[in-house]
Formats: C-alpha cells, sequence, structure tokens
C-alpha cells in the first residue's frame, strides 16, 4: 500500500492475538498510516509466539518490509498470565500462519523504540501500543526525553466502567499495571480506547460476510481469525459476536471521527486486590481542556465507518 506524504508514522506495539493481526492489517492497508516497525511483547501468548504471529501476519499481507523486533517477555514485576482461552495455543489458532520470509530484525524493542523516537524529528512518531504497556513503560524509563517527542499515544487498554478479567480490569491494563500507571502519569497526549469503546466494536455476522466477499486469501485469513475469535468469546466470555479491540486504536488514527472522547484524569491501581489494575477515571464535573488534561478516553463507535476502514484496508492490500 502507497501512504501518503503525510501519513502517520507509528509503532505498532503489540502481542498479537487476533485484534492485533487486525490492527497490522488496517495499519498496512490504509494510506494514512505509515507502519514503520512493530514491537512485540508478552501478552495475549508468550514472547516468542506473538513475535512469530506478527511476522507470519505481515507475510500473509505481503508486508515483509515492516521490521518487527522482540521486547519485554513479561511484566516489569509480575508473571506473566496468557488469554489462551481466548486467542489458542498458538496466540492465533483458527488460521495457517504463512512461514515468514524476513528474519527478525536484530536488537530489542525497548533499545528500538527509544533510537527511533530520538532520531526521528519531534512530533513525527505516534506510539500505537495494543498490548501489556511494559515495552513503552520502560523505555520512558530508560529515556524520559521520549516524552517530549512523541507525537502522541493512543492505546487499547483499560476501561471507565467495565473490565474483562476481573469486574473492574482490563486484561492488558491488569497484566503489567505498574507499566500501565507509568504510562499514564507521563505528559504525552494520551488516548485510552478502552473496553467501553472497543466493545461496540463487534465483528457481526454481516460484516463477517463483507469480508469474505473481498475473496482474496487475506480475506479468508481476516475470516478464520474471526470465526475461532467468535467460539472463543462465545464460550468464555459470553459475546455472540466477537468485539475486535485493537484496530480501533489505527481506526482513530486514520479519520478521529470513527469515535467520540471524553477528555478526563486517568490512573491506574496497582495494589493486590479486587481493583488491581482498574483503570481510574475522573468524570466529575466539566470536561477539562487539553492544557489542563492529557489524557482522554474513547466513548463511542461509529460501527459502520470503523468496519469499512478495516474492509478497505484489506481490498487494497490485496
Amino acid at each position: 500500500m502507497t501512504n501518503t506524504a503525510d501519513a502517520t508514522k507509528i509503532i505498532l506495539d503489540c502481542d498479537p492475538g487476533h485484534d492485533d493481526a487486525m490492527a497490522i492489517l488496517l495499519a498496512i492497508g490504509n494510506p494514512k498510516i505509515d507502519l514503520i516497525g512493530v514491537t512485540t511483547v508478552g501478552g495475549n501468548q508468550s514472547l516468542d509466539k506473538v513475535t512469530y504471529n506478527a511476522r507470519a501476519t505481515l507475510e500473509a499481507a505481503g508486508a515483509t518490509d515492516v521490521p518487527v523486533r522482540a521486547g519485554c517477555d513479561r511484566p516489569i514485576l509480575r508473571p506473566l498470565k496468557v488469554a489462551a482461552a481466548v486467542h489458542g495455543e498458538s496466540g492465533l489458532d483458527g488460521v495457517e500462519l504463512p512461514e515468514p520470509s524476513r528474519p527478525l530484525d536484530e536488537g530489542h524493542a525497548v533499545n528500538w523504540i527509544i533510537d527511533t523516537i530520538m532520531s526521528n524529528e519531534p512530533g513525527t512518531i505516534t506510539l500505537v501500543p495494543t498490548g501489556p504497556l511494559t515495552n513503552i513503560a520502560m523505555a520512558v524509563r530508560l529515556e524520559p526525553r521520549i516524552v517530549d517527542r512523541v507525537k502522541e499515544v493512543v492505546l487499547m487498554g483499560g476501561g471507565y466502567h467495565v473490565g474483562n478479567c476481573s469486574a473492574v480490569a482490563e486484561f492488558n491494563v491488569a497484566t503489567d499495571p505498574e507499566a500501565a500507571r507509568i504510562v499514564f502519569n507521563e505528559k504525552w497526549p494520551l488516548t485510552m480506547v478502552g473496553l467501553d469503546l472497543t466493545h461496540q466494536a463487534l465483528c457481526t455476522p454481516e460484516v463477517q460476510g463483507r469480508i469474505d466477499a473481498i475473496g482474496t486469501d487475506l480475506a479468508h485469513f481476516a475470516s478464520g481469525l474471526m470465526d475461532f475469535f467468535r467460539k472463543a468469546y462465545r464460550n468464555n466470555q459470553d459475546f455472540i459476536d466477537p468485539p475486535v479491540h485493537d484496530p480501533c486504536t489505527v481506526a482513530y488514527l486514520i479519520d478521529p471521527d470513527v469515535m467520540t472522547t471524553r477528555r478526563c484524569p486517568l490512573d491506574v491501581e496497582t495494589h493486590d486486590g479486587p481493583a488491581l489494575g482498574m483503570t481510574v477515571a475522573d468524570l466529575r464535573g466539566p470536561e477539562p481542556s487539553a492544557e489542563e488534561c492529557h489524557t482522554q478516553v474513547a466513548v463511542k463507535l461509529d460501527f459502520d465507518r470503523f468496519w469499512n476502514l478495516i474492509i478497505d484496508a484489506i481490498k487494497a492490500i490485496g
């Protein structure tokens, strides 16, 4: 896919994952996004598995020019608890993954994130984390100057009214709450695309029918991912159709009107107990200005606009 001159340069920090794979496809297939690199983190599955999945997804999309670097294999303080019930033993169960032709790029993801941000002009790199926030927290602790140079952070995680791995905690944040707290409290512009929004991004049979109708190998790959995801969500989280969380972040960068947002202070509960991993959103009073508050939450999704972006991207990749 040819990117436009003013395309948004993003680093997609992910743990593929069925919905991470869809985020990769959307980033590749839309000319408003310049995917300059994929970094991986232990989350939905072990680091070696999600790293392979990222490479295999890029291979399936013919995007072998995109570098992939592996990052942290566990949270900062806690053991890794993977989401095999939702994503399977491979992390991308349900499809036959192509063998990646490009070797894994050398170097640690955290160092590469820092080097890339520091070597590009300030305000030109956007961070898009769709897994636990370990890599991003480690990068900002190792090189605090990246905060002032990053254009913005648009992450999938959290939820201001709803959780999925506990009553109040979402998986990515709960996996490494200490990392999330670090990332949320840095002063970069940050948009939290949480469960309140992503639970609106359901892959209905009608949507999947539109993907199938494209008829390409990549469309069959995407549809196969959604078949497994649907069964997993029905069996484990009582959803009829699966919420496709992660591409909502990329969609927002392509077209901010795909969702409405609400500016509010955010923090993360890191104490052990029933609220561990909760994202605390202060929605009291009038909405603060951007000067007063650097964080915002996604509230309402334009369903058709969102899925049109994904379907158009799969068509464009061919």
